[in-house]
């Protein structure tokens, strides 16, 4: 009996055509995207007054194709670190540009400090002064634009032209004196680049003595320089640099951990964390460093190299931040067993030699900022006369209850710093779907991380629990003594960044408990797949709406 001819293949049979109609819906599904993503912002903030509707639609469009084709890029990377690191990178420039000029906590004093350094000023001069256009750049940004200049009046209501009252909170506008005109970030800009008619007040270095931790931005505002960059670009250039400093020390982070892995992705990508990652701070490498420790702390068994690695992390963050950071020595000593430790010498002499290397460190540049500090007037004291440290000590001493319950009472007004992912600036701008988004971020790492059939055992858990106790009750402390008046019955200049650490440790805590009462069945490598598509996705919903909060809405509040 004769064979039956076999037809044609279906066209989509083929992987190579079947791929291109993937990729081809999913453009159109992205340019559909921004067309609708465009409109609303054109209709909700009245976006067209400000901003050509062709230009608008354009930018939301492309922005759209771009993350597609982002998408495409990082699939193709082999392995989950590469992936991971990947996203922060690409995730990390958003923030970078989200951003206004020196809205990160501290960034006037961190841009100067590494201007200073790109000069190649390696000492502390007051009586130095900054070119005219770095001046004019301080002058235009002022720092904590939103807590400092927050507005609430009659506006007019462009739907019906009635008298509306308005409430700038949130949003990144400001009035100067009860007549003023209302003004936004895009006023900043125009102030910058116009330059105006007097020389701006010259500017001294600030009250800053710290050369290491700023290396990473001073490098790229280096190499800005030479090629002719401004103050603007200059700022943009460091946080660059700063931004590659942190993926470097994550993608290495999450190479070299054994366990939980989308945990730890999770807390790198967070919003909070690129926003502070992707800025002139030094909490860009002294974040990357705290979850580097982390990550090593997840490893079965410890090298010589693995205890090298964690040594050097451990005397970089008491560089940037000591004493409270000594708390990283002892962990080796605690967490690991005598059967996880292969490094050479014994754990107790590599703690001792951690501790010792840490405190050095620290001294040491204390007394390099002594002795290359010149012509500094008197520093006044940190939160003003108010705040005395030493009395403020013996107040703790002497009301231990009374303190406890400050610090529990701080806690609950600020639910547990966890509920404050999504405050950004110099603590004054709040995005409340990245606060809600935040706890629920970090409860879906968990899950994904309870796919890995081992833990990290007994004593690692219960060691990490109550380092992180320890960690926070520490931060609390040293903000109560350095910052707050005396005997205030709440914590001043506390911020959910300073927990990071404490929540990527409690988090790992939690996955092996959670693995015992769910018994997930995903298995651990499609666990890891899931983890980079959504974590990466909260981190570009977190600088979209960033830039949405500062460079978009809402218009009612400004004068037409």
């Amino acid at each position: 009996m004769t064979g039956l001819k076999k037809g044609p293949k279906p066209p989509f049979n083929d992987p190579k055509r079947r791929a291109v109609l993937v990729w081809g819906l999913a453009l159109a599904a992205a340019a559909l995207a921004g067309l609708v993503w465009s409109y609303c912002w054109r209709v909700f903030f009245y976006l067209d007054s400000r901003c050509p509707a062709l230009w608008s639609t354009a930018g939301c469009v492309g922005f759209c194709l771009l993350a597609v084709g982002a998408v495409a890029l990082v699939r193709r990377l082999p392995g989950f670190a590469a992936r991971g690191a990947a996203c922060i990178l690409l995730c990390g420039v958003l923030f970078a540009f989200a951003n206004p000029p020196l809205q990160t906590p501290d960034e006037t004093d961190h841009y100067l400090r590494t201007y200073a350094i790109s000069l190649g000023r390696f000492d502390f001069d007051y009586d130095r002064t900054y070119p005219e256009d770095v001046a004019r750049l301080v002058e235009a940004f002022p720092g904590a634009w939103v807590n400092a200049h927050t507005s609430v009046g009659i506006g007019t209501d462009p739907d019906t032209g009635e008298d509306k009252p308005y409430d700038t909170a949130g949003y990144a506008l400001k009035q100067i004196g009860s007549d003023g005109a209302i003004q936004s970030i895009a006023d900043s800009f125009a102030a910058y680049f116009s330059g105006g008619e007097e020389s701006p007040e010259p500017l001294h270095e600030p009250v800053s003595f710290l050369i290491l931790p700023f290396l990473p931005g001073a490098a790229g505002m280096a190499l800005v320089r030479l090629l002719g960059g401004g103050a603007l670009a200059c700022l943009y250039a460091g946080r660059l640099g700063n931004l590659l400093a942190y993926t470097l020390l994550c993608g290495a982070a999450l190479h070299l951990a054994r366990r939980y892995r989308p945990v730890l992705l999770c807390v790198m990508l967070l919003p909070l964390s690129l926003f502070m990652g992707a800025s002139l701070s030094y909490d860009a490498t002294l974040l990357a460093c705290y979850y580097l420790m982390l990550a090593l702390l997840t490893r079965p068994v410890w090298t010589t190299r693995t205890a090298a690695a964690y040594a050097a992390a451990c005397v970089f963050v008491n560089v940037a931040k000591p004493y409270l950071n000594l708390l990283w020595a002892l962990l080796p000593l605690v967490l690991l067993a005598a059967d996880a430790w292969r490094a050479r010498g014994r754990r107790w002499l590599w703690s001792a030699a951690m501790a010792a290397g840490a405190l050095a460190a620290t001294l040491g540049v204390e007394t390099y900022g002594r002795l290359l500090r010149r012509n500094y007037p008197v520093i006044a004291r940190q939160g003003g006369q108010a705040v005395d440290g030493m009395a403020q000590l013996l107040f703790v001493l002497g009301n231990p209850l009374r303190t406890l319950a400050t610090f529990w009472g701080t806690l609950y007004e600020n639910e547990g710093f966890v509920g404050q992912l999504g405050i950004f600036g110099w603590k004054d701008l709040p995005i409340p779907l990245l606060n809600l988004l935040g706890p629920v971020a970090l409860g879906l790492a968990v899950l994904l991380a309870s796919a890995q059939p081992a833990g990290l055992g007994r004593r690692r858990a219960l060691g990490l629990g109550g380092f992180g106790a320890v960690y926070a009750a520490g931060a609390m402390a040293a903000m109560y003594i350095t910052y707050t008046p005396v005997a205030m019955v709440r914590i001043v200049g506390l911020q959910a960044r300073y927990f990071l650490p404490v929540f990527l440790a409690l988090a790992l805590v939690a996955v092996a408990p959670l693995r015992r009462l769910l018994a997930p069945q995903l298995p651990l490598p499609r666990a890891e797949r899931l983890a980079v598509p959504l974590f990466a996705g909260h981190a570009l919903l977190g600088a979209v709406l960033l830039f949405q909060h500062y460079f978009v809405g809402p218009f009612y509040t400004i004068p037409a």
